[in-house]
């Protein structure tokens, strides 16, 4: 049996959400008044739609992700319980597990046909945050917070964290705020978000952070905003359309396509697990791929 927590946990996406819909009106009403950010009708109404089918879905996937987490608990290496001390250490290895699944689901296809949703809208404003992936379950993406509730941390603990971390990084997408200086040393910020979404050459597979841009400064994966060269946002190939169906499934679909004209284990493979973009005829369009083309030497 997986043991109640000590005292009650909240859940921090569930607090947040009218603070979500009240940002983003304020976030409209600052563009009617002609401020620095831009939103297309279509494309919110989008996001909006994408943002509650996340949340109707996700009830149903935390059901099945807290069984798993509880079955887990029963061969746990450590019993950490609730010190100050767990606390601390649980929200950076939780950090460091959303920077492991965020970096995986870009470099690897099958992630990424769940991720993609998030990163369809051709815009960047608060709204584009509640864009996120209706079944993310599909793609296994979970396994990436089991360990932490293998080596002894309760997984309301982790729950908690992982909720903290996908409300705190709901502000960092907006045009409206510049680089924050020191901040942006230790935290994620707009600009570094806003990079990370962007589809110039220099600027793809870049700052997979959630709270803490260390992560990305450790491993190699930082690029700072350069004016000189302003974000575009979207994917590297434009979807070019607001269904919310075709949002959410387009890459699961075009993988499905692919594994059809599959004619061996290695190309099955590369479908599956290759990175976005990867064809068994080289002539696919992946990361590695287009910044050579554009003669990008990536800043790592």
């Amino acid at each position: 049996m997986l043991p109640d927590p000590p005292f009650l946990l909240p859940d921090p996406v569930a607090a947040a959400v009218p603070v979500f819909v009240v940002l983003v009106l304020a976030e409209v009403v600052w563009w009617w008044r002609g401020g620095a950010v831009r939103f297309e009708t279509r494309d919110t109404l989008t996001s909006l739609v994408m943002g509650g089918a996340n949340l109707g879905s996700g009830l149903i996937q935390a059901a099945a992700i807290a069984v798993l987490h509880g079955l887990v608990w029963q061969v746990r290496v450590f019993d950490l319980g609730w010190h100050w001390t767990v606390w601390v250490a649980c929200f950076f290895l939780e950090d460091l597990a959303y920077y492991a699944f965020h970096r995986s689901a870009h470099e690897r296809r099958w992630l990424w046909a769940s991720h993609v949703t998030h990163h369809s809208s051709q815009h960047y404003n608060l709204s584009t945050a509640l864009r996120q992936p209706v079944f993310s379950i599909l793609s296994g993406s979970f396994l990436f917070w089991l360990p932490l509730t293998w080596l002894g941390f309760h997984p309301a603990m982790v729950a908690f964290f992982s909720g903290v971390s996908l409300v705190y990084q709901f502000w960092i997408h907006t045009e409206v705020i510049d680089r924050m200086g020191p901040f942006g040393w230790v935290f994620n910020t707009p600009s570094h978000h806003r990079v990370h979404h962007a589809t110039n050459p220099r600027y793809l597979d870049s700052n997979y952070a959630g709270v803490l841009i260390v992560w990305d400064r450790m491993f190699g994966t930082f690029v700072p905003e350069d004016a000189a060269d302003p974000p575009r946002y979207g994917l590297v190939t434009q979807i070019g359309t607001f269904h919310p169906i075709k949002v959410a499934f387009h890459e699961w679909m075009a993988i499905g396509r692919d594994l059809s004209r599959c004619r061996s284990v290695r190309e099955v493979a590369g479908t599956v697990w290759g990175p976005p973009g990867w064809k068994a005829d080289g002539t696919g369009r992946t990361t590695a791929v287009i910044q050579a083309r554009a003669g990008v030497v990536p800043e790592r």
